[in-house]
């Protein structure tokens, strides 16, 4: 099987834990979160698909709606605050990494072939090449939305009470994740290559070898 040399481990190891870590990051509600110093904080947590607040009211319109508890970003009950709770930052954080994890998903395909695939087949080098491109390409867009969200998430024009609102464990996960996604990409590069060395060499010693035999019977 394809996998089984140390560098190989290493990659899928790697993918794994960068798969694990984006999905959690993508799934899980704590992207921002307030940090536990206000009796009464207005906002409570946020995610890429959920909004938790406590007692929230936009003050730029006049409406008598006090939201709170914890509600999927997109519910109906929320329409008057969409212009708030998403801004263009955060859509585009919410677009790359989604598209980030749709990515991960091919690779994560290509991944499984790698590990039924025999190392002599002829498209190994090519597949290693592929889930390699797919894996950081996946890194690269995970990389605008955590760098987009790090730049404008805790800023004081977005949530109520931004002084005491932090980069939460999700966002974490999210920056990790990425990290493993860029290892192991290269890591698949470097199984490529090593490959199509060894592809070579023995091409080169099997050339050598039937000149070899010409040689002799001429």
């Amino acid at each position: 099987m394809g996998y089984k040399t140390r560098n190989g481990l290493c990659a899928l190891c790697f993918s794994l834990f960068g798969f694990l870590f984006v999905f959690i990051a993508f799934v899980t509600p704590c992207w921002l979160e307030t940090d536990g110093k206000l009796e009464n904080p207005k906002f409570i947590r946020l995610g890429l698909w959920e909004v938790c607040l406590n007692n929230f009211e936009d003050q730029r319109h006049w409406y008598d709606t006090k939201f709170t508890g914890c509600m999927w970003i997109f519910e109906e009950e929320y329409y008057i605050l969409h212009d708030m709770l998403m801004p263009n930052f955060f859509v585009a954080t919410q677009f790359f990494f989604t598209l980030s994890f749709t990515i991960l998903l091919v690779g994560l395909f290509m991944i499984a072939l790698f590990m039924c695939c025999s190392r002599d087949h002829e498209k190994f080098v090519l597949l290693l090449l592929m889930i390699s491109s797919t894996l950081l390409a996946a890194a690269v867009s995970g990389t605008i939305a955590v760098v987009t969200f790090g730049v404008r998430g805790d800023g004081r024009d977005w949530m109520p009470n931004w002084e005491h609102n932090n980069m939460s464990w999700s966002y974490a996960f999210a920056v990790f994740g990425v990290l493993f996604l860029y290892t192991a990409g290269f890591l698949f590069l470097v199984e490529a290559r090593r490959f199509r060395r060894r592809k070579l060499d023995a091409l080169a010693s099997q050339a050598a070898y039937h000149m070899e035999q010409h040689h002799q019977r001429t």
